[in-house]
């Protein structure tokens, strides 16, 4: 069960978006590797030029250069996050970068549809805090093509 609620984590995550970067890089500073992670998070989706990845919790966008290199300029990144001003931080991000294949959705997980045969979907840091996780990660995998792949990252099992 998760410690915050809906309303609790929306409010936590509408102050952090101005300095969530900042935060990650000083996690790093004090020897948390979470470009590794992320990494091999992306790394395990298996993905190709041209498929298309859904990302459920993208917040700002921290993986986002990882995936549209995976994906490709003919493939199809979309962000979803609950948050405005996470998103808002990760429009930044797209539009400094220049892509044109991320989509951005506000967005509840719990209640997004996943479009169908998506060739990926990726959560990073983030499911666990949704008190319905399993029913995310059961609508994920059943949006998946053959052969897609659900990659989960986060603090606990």
């Amino acid at each position: 069960m998760p410690l915050l609620t809906r309303e609790e984590t929306l409010a936590l995550y509408r102050k952090r978006a101005r300095h969530y970067d900042l935060a990650v890089l000083l996690l790093r500073a004090g020897g948390f590797r979470e470009q590794r992670y992320r990494t091999a998070a992306v790394t395990a989706l298996n993905l190709r030029r041209g498929d298309t990845v859904v990302e459920l919790g993208c917040g700002t966008g921290r993986n986002f250069p990882l995936l549209e290199s995976a994906v490709g300029p003919t493939g199809h990144v979309v962000g979803v996050d609950l948050t405005g001003p996470m998103l808002g931080r990760a429009e930044a991000r797209v539009q400094a970068a220049g892509w044109t294949n991320v989509t951005l959705i506000e967005h509840d997980m719990a209640t997004y549809r996943i479009p169908p045969k998506v060739d990926g979907v990726l959560s990073t840091f983030a499911i666990t805090l949704v008190p319905q996780y399993e029913a995310v990660i059961a609508q994920g995998a059943a949006a998946l093509r053959p052969r897609g792949r659900l990659v989960v990252l986060d603090f606990k099992e």
